[in-house]
């Protein structure tokens, strides 16, 4: 048998390895960035056309590199930053692990032009496929200046898998804002089609979010500090009311490298528990200092994963720094143990305790119950067993009033419907609100859910998840018929968003438009809300788009044909409130017809259950 295991060319090998670590054009950006933070530029210029697959161009005033550092960069494990094995574990620097220049040249034209202050000429290279075509001296502004050209032009494959210009532009933009929000000492431009989008002067980190993400963080936003032996943590959280149903305006940093971790995530979202809405997600910026040998940021090849040797106790102290902001500026509540003077001043506070008052104090019921231990909990020490007796007395109480009868169920007495009032050891509790009344053939339990009978049991009904199954199919006959519904805005309402959503919601504005929105672009990210679906209220334009872009930043690869359906979906859900008007035997009869006359009545659009059965022989069999 011939042998049959062959090594592989270098250029095969670089395509391989392109794949792992240039997946789309924000990750050549991203790799390009951050070599030029390594050289210790102080201004980056990134030029950007079409998205990136044109061209992707990266300019700095770094040191620059000699003619020969020029050529050896596009080596495969090529780097100036590792020396031993050691060094892999105390990284502090950005681009170390040599592939990402060999990767790229791979897959693009490579253009690079670089030069060190102390020479007098810089280098120019020329690469397409991993093979150099031209290496020669050329005038250029000390720094270096790389440009990508026709990205993934020999692998159609993987160009074929990129998705719209918007969607890859607005990666691009992601990696750009993370860079841009780590080095508020660095000056940078983005320029995209020849417009530029960002021109950011160095200063502070305040300055660069605000900059960054849109003037209306810059009263939203409150200092977070906490240094510690283990971690320092700087940055800004955002108050309250900067929270958004979207996700995306949170940004860790672990010695100025993003990172994503649901861990840390979790913690300061415990910090706001109270203050937002479940629904919603804090804005956040933080910067984690660790000692590099505590934290392994190998675990993933993007680098964007890591792994801490005290997860832990990091949870704790980014959750303390968060909660103690947010105290620090009176956004949540704190405990203040000082008297005031006017409390100070009481006779209760000032008069000493005497030997009399000390006794009846601990003769009394309070003092025994908490003083004896797991007692605390008791309601009723001596008494319990009369207390209990007397719940049970209640029942024969002649005062209360009869029984329905049984063989006319649906005769309700008027009395049922009055407050019952129930004497217990001389205190009246009156019981206003009955948990469940009956209403014709129907009954209501808490006012969210409908029971009724049918041939085999009883069928109980969640009202709110049937009513978004009715608008639901409503809105999707019409969406379908092309005669979506729109009201005017009687004032309209603008809103400004961060340019990552803004360029999201630029891509579902004609899905919004199919379902009854009229939303206007007016320019800096802000849009302008002039009509909206009938019966929505108002407001609630907001969280139907806030839902939307979170739905689209989430969504698989193959979901865009189904956008159109999620937006139908939140519209409904967001419509279906009306369970007040339940109470009228008309609206239960309309509910139970126009949910059944659905093409699926069982399952929300959510896919929640919308009703169960109770069978008859299921009751029998849990009655004996």
């Amino acid at each position: 048998m011939p042998d049959i295991i062959q090594l592989l060319s270098d250029h095969i090998a670089n395509q391989i390895a392109a794949g792992e670590v240039i997946q789309r054009p924000a990750s050549a950006v991203k790799e390009l960035m951050e070599n030029a933070i390594d050289a210790g530029a102080s201004e980056i210029q990134l030029v950007i056309k079409d998205a990136g697959k044109e061209l992707i161009q990266v300019i700095d005033n770094g040191k620059g590199m000699s003619p020969t550092d020029a050529r050896m960069s596009f080596e495969r494990h090529a780097t100036s930053k590792i020396r031993n094995i050691n060094d892999l574990f105390t990284i502090r620097t950005m681009g170390f692990r040599g592939e990402a220049l060999a990767s790229i040249a791979a897959v693009a034209q490579v253009e690079l032009k670089t030069r060190q202050a102390a020479n007098e000429t810089g280098t120019r290279i020329l690469i397409e496929g991993s093979e150099v075509k031209l290496q020669e001296p050329c005038v250029v502004n000390p720094g270096t200046n790389i440009s990508l050209k026709n990205l993934f032009y020999n692998v159609p494959a993987r160009r074929n898998f990129l998705k719209s210009a918007n969607a890859e532009f607005r990666h691009i933009l992601e990696e750009f804002t993370r860079i841009a929000l780590a080095y508020p000492a660095i000056a940078f431009r983005l320029i995209n089609n020849g417009t530029e989008q960002y021109h950011l002067t160095s200063g502070s980190l305040k300055a660069r979010v605000v900059g960054l993400l849109g003037n209306n963080y810059e009263k939203k936003i409150v200092p977070a500090e906490e240094k510690t032996d283990l971690i320092n943590i700087t940055g800004f959280v955002g108050k309250p009311d900067a929270a958004a149903r979207t996700r995306g305006m949170q940004y860790f940093f672990i010695n100025n490298r993003f990172i994503k971790n649901a861990y840390l995530n979790h913690a300061v979202v415990k910090a706001y528990e109270g203050l937002i809405d479940k629904e919603s997600f804090p804005f956040y910026v933080l910067f984690l200092e660790v000692d590099p040998a505590r934290v392994d940021v190998n675990v993933h090849p993007t680098k964007q994963e890591v792994k801490f040797e005290d997860d832990q106790l990091i949870y704790s102290y980014l959750n303390a720094a968060v909660k103690h902001a947010l105290a620090r500026y009176n956004i949540a509540p704190s405990l203040d143990f000082t008297l005031s003077p006017e409390i100070q001043h009481l006779t209760a506070v000032n008069r000493p305790q005497n030997e009399e008052r000390k006794e009846q104090t601990q003769n009394g019921y309070l003092y025994n119950v908490f003083t004896d231990r797991n007692q605390a909990h008791v309601v009723e020490r001596k008494d319990s067993l009369r207390e209990w007796k007397s719940l049970y007395e209640i029942a024969q109480n002649p005062t209360l009033p009869p029984m329905p009868d049984r063989t006319q169920p649906d005769a309700a007495p008027a009395s049922w419907q009055q407050p019952v009032e129930v004497h217990l050891q001389g205190k009246i509790y009156s019981d206003t609100a009955p948990a469940a009344s009956t209403t014709g053939n129907m009954l209501l339990i808490h006012g969210d859910l409908l029971a009724t009978p049918v041939k085999s049991g009883l069928m109980v009904v969640n009202i709110r998840r049937a009513q978004e199954r009715i608008i639901f199919e409503r809105l999707q006959e019409q969406v379908t018929a092309g005669k979506a519904l729109s009201q005017q805005v009687l004032f309209p309402a603008s809103f400004t968003l961060p340019p990552q959503d803004a360029i999201l919601l630029q891509e579902l504005l004609p899905d919004l438009q199919k379902i009854g929105f009229n939303i206007l672009p007016a320019g800096d990210y802000t849009f302008t809300v002039a009509g909206t679906p009938p019966d929505m209220q108002p407001g609630d334009e907001r969280n139907v788009i806030d839902e939307a872009l979170d739905q689209l930043k989430n969504e698989a690869p193959d979901a865009v044909g189904n956008r159109a359906r999620v937006l139908l979906a939140n519209m409904a859900r967001r419509l279906a409130r009306n369970i007040d008007s339940m109470a009228q035997p008309e609206n239960q009869q309309a509910l139970i017809d126009e949910l059944f006359a659905c093409g699926q009545p069982e399952y929300s659009p959510s896919g929640k259950k919308v009703f169960f059965m109770l069978r008859t022989e299921h009751m029998e069999e849990m009655l004996g």
